[in-house]
């Protein structure tokens, strides 16, 4: 995959070459990175033990959340080495690694997406029938394929990206190994991998988003004909989270990989900032704040973790 590359190792010139703002962004990206830990974490962990939560909507949020976990911490723990060191090298093999495992967690990320409003579409405009299209084997199934396709487009996208010959001075202007400031460093003709990144970004962003678009088309039809305005204030309320996921993952996705490299410029690294810092910090309080169940699963193992403690504290007061 390395190609006909003449570079061993590159320099990541990091989000910002101040030393002042170095610190106060360590302490910041640090706090959010924990939180995301903390608050992914806490999802799994909830669905995992309510039983009321397991459902297929909730199935996929838990990936949803392992997958959060995995997409940041390919890029924050580095991120925020660099912050601190003074030597910002990387190799040309965990460079390469960085971007693969980036690429593959957030294709996933992607057809997540497309799976929760799927799931969310067959649950409002076919209720009788979700038991039996949305079952546990089809959840399995679809997460499978999402997790084959995601590797093979990273697999294809590294090879597009690394594949060429590495001949201009090793800096790279960005904080991870992203594929539009390492394109930049290949001396040779960038156009045909572009051509077919373009190709498969437009199959898993384009292709998830249409899935998207038509699932809620479909929904809006049905809560639109139904009689109750209950009912449909709450069939909106259900999909109310997702599309804020959708909206922060998919805008920042577009505004980074379907627009001419012409086009690129110093907002790059604010938008990239946002799809791999700020989103998956995003997604847990998305969730939680927004659903009732999550929020009374949430309250019921809080209750009972201070009722364990209370316990233990009260039986080895005793002894």
């Amino acid at each position: 995959m390395g190609g006909n590359h003449t570079q061993t190792k590159f320099i990541l010139l990091g989000i910002t070459d101040s030393p002042c703002a170095q610190t106060p962004l360590f302490v910041l990206f640090l706090l959010i990175y924990i939180v995301t830990l903390v608050g992914n974490l806490s999802i799994i962990t909830v669905v995992r033990v309510s039983p009321s939560l397991h459902t297929p909507m909730y199935f996929f949020l838990t990936h949803f959340a392992f997958i959060d976990i995995c997409y940041s911490t390919v890029i924050s723990p580095r991120m925020l080495a660099d912050l601190l060191a003074e030597d910002k090298t990387i190799s040309f093999t965990a460079c390469m690694m960085q971007f693969l495992a980036f690429a593959f967690f957030g294709t996933i990320e992607c057809h997540l997406l497309a799976m929760m409003a799927y799931d969310r579409h067959v649950a409002i405009c076919h209720p009788l029938l979700y038991v039996t299209i949305i079952s546990s084997r089809v959840c399995w199934q679809l997460l499978a394929a999402s997790y084959i396709f995601a590797f093979l487009s990273a697999i294809i996208y590294s090879w597009c990206v690394f594949g060429g010959s590495f001949c201009r001075p090793n800096h790279i202007d960005h904080f991870f190994c992203d594929k539009v400031p390492v394109l930049k460093l290949v001396c040779s003709d960038t156009h045909s991998s572009e051509m077919l990144i373009f190709a498969f970004v437009t199959i898993n962003v384009v292709g998830m988003s249409v899935v998207i678009l038509l699932s809620y088309i479909s929904i809006l039809c049905t809560v639109l004909r139904m009689c109750s305005a209950q009912s449909r204030a709450r069939a909106f309320h259900t999909c109310t989270s997702h599309l804020m996921a959708v909206s922060i993952f998919f805008g920042t996705g577009f505004f980074m990989y379907l627009q001419p490299s012409s086009s690129h410029g110093s907002m790059d690294k604010v938008a990239s900032v946002f799809y791999t810092v700020v989103t998956p910090v995003l997604n847990p309080f998305i969730y939680s704040l927004r659903n009732k169940e999550v929020k009374g699963a949430l309250l019921k193992c809080g209750r009972s973790l201070f009722n364990h403690w209370q316990h233990r504290r009260l039986v080895s007061s005793r002894t």
